[in-house]
């Protein structure tokens, strides 16, 4: 579009994300003249880095209630989304548009060859076959409302557009190199909607115990993890990673959102189980085996049935017992404190790290002020909400993503139902 050009379109998006995408190739193919925005020279900048570059579609989880209710408290409000607009017609959206898919561990959908430009392709794709109009490098100035409705935007230097109808679709605050600095929720809340607080969402735990850093790299399955403050826990099992600074992985970035929950009420202790498929007695008679096996060698050379190399010198250290004491020399008591660290090695919880480090955003507009049926403002008659702006995120697992795919479908073909 020209510089200082007035145009006038059925439907303005702004935010040229998955979900900005989404809603505008579905409008365009409903028959809008549609216009999408994006302050970065190039679409999908964000969604090149999820999945680290390999694109987790979405969850091959088909039961709308299912999925739904893996976006916590709020999760409800995406059922009907997800009955019009599924991890299944997802999945068939990419597939009938040339893209071949392949469901991976913990039920994790991604492109068949691993790669998330494929995915923007196809969206892309989807955009100029129904002729959108983009418009890149383009920053929204103002949105100017008058009477309940939205009059027209500015952009800076490209001047103004006038829609008949408007989307918001700029995202978090997550991945801020990707250019999501929240400008989208700035808007919102001066159109008078209600904001619920960003906070990082999917993001790792800085821990204040110093020897995590020997650890480092060191990545590990079926494990337990139990966030504990006062009287209240919450658990979880699967894969966990040691960084310099604590921990990672897909367990921790899960249970990121209750962890900083509790963090705002008091100390937090991490309690990570290492067997969370054995009890106390039967690790204990499972070191007792490995024990008598090894019966005549160094305690520090006992341990390599049990447990990763790397962390062998750290437990060995840990467990206080001397590791150049024969095996048949350790007491009873002696075992049964290593039982119990192995089912409960005990860190502190000093922070979760900030939005740069973040997969998700956790808040935004409240939920309350959208139509759930259409993701139309109860508030501005003529603008609608999709993606990562509204008040809703869910676990890692490409949960987030199709929260993207479905409430911009749904913004889309009602933005233009309501022409």
């Amino acid at each position: 579009m020209p510089k200082n050009k007035q145009e006038k379109f059925n439907l303005a998006i702004i935010g040229g994300g998955p979900a900005g995408m989404m809603a505008a190739g579905r409008a365009a193919e409903l028959g809008a003249k549609v216009v999408l925005i994006e302050k970065n020279r190039e679409l999908g900048r964000k969604l090149l880095l999820t999945g680290k570059g390999r694109c987790n579609i979405t969850q091959a989880e088909f039961d709308p209630l299912k999925l739904a209710l893996k976006f916590g408290r709020g999760g409800r409000f995406l059922l009907f989304g997800l009955t019009v607009f599924g991890a299944r017609e997802t999945v068939e959206f990419f597939n009938k548009r040339g893209l071949k898919t392949k469901v991976e561990q913990g039920r994790r959908v991604f492109p068949l060859k691993g790669r998330a430009a494929d995915v923007l392709n196809v969206l892309t794709g989807f955009l100029r076959r129904h002729k959108v109009e983009i418009i890149t490098g383009a920053e929204v100035t103002s949105l100017k409302e008058k009477n309940g409705s939205i009059k027209e935007i500015s952009l800076k230097g490209r001047g103004k557009i006038i829609a008949d109808n408007y989307i918001i679709a700029t995202g978090g605050k997550s991945h801020p190199q990707t250019g999501s600095s929240g400008s989208g929720i700035n808007w919102a809340k001066l159109l008078g909607h209600s904001i619920i607080e960003l906070k990082p969402a999917l993001v790792p735990f800085e821990v204040k115990e110093k020897w995590v850093k020997q650890l480092q790299g060191l990545a590990l399955k079926n494990v337990g993890l139990t966030v504990i403050q006062g009287k209240k826990k919450v658990a979880r099992l699967g894969e966990a990673l040691f960084t310099h600074f604590g921990l990672s992985g897909p367990i921790v970035l899960d249970m990121s959102r209750e962890a900083g929950e509790l963090l705002e009420q008091g100390e937090v202790k991490l309690l990570l189980d290492l067997k969370p498929g054995l009890d106390l007695e039967k690790l204990d008679k499972r070191i007792q085996r490995d024990f008598e096996k090894y019966s005549n060698k160094l305690y520090k050379n006992a341990l390599s049935d049990l447990l990763p190399q790397k962390l062998i010198p750290f437990i060995l250290k840990a467990s206080g017992i001397k590791d150049d004491k024969y095996v048949r020399e350790i007491s009873r008591e002696e075992r049964h404190q290593l039982v119990k660290l192995l089912k409960g090695l005990e860190m502190t919880l000093s922070r979760l790290l900030p939005f740069d480090k973040a997969i998700a955003t956790s808040g935004g507009v409240d939920l309350k002020e959208i139509d759930s049926k259409t993701m139309k403002s109860k508030l501005i008659s003529n603008l609608f909400f999709a993606g990562e702006i509204i008040s809703l995120d869910g676990p890692s697992g490409g949960y987030n993503l199709q929260l993207c795919w479905t409430t911009g479908r749904i913004a889309g073909e009602n933005a233009v139902k309501m022409l």
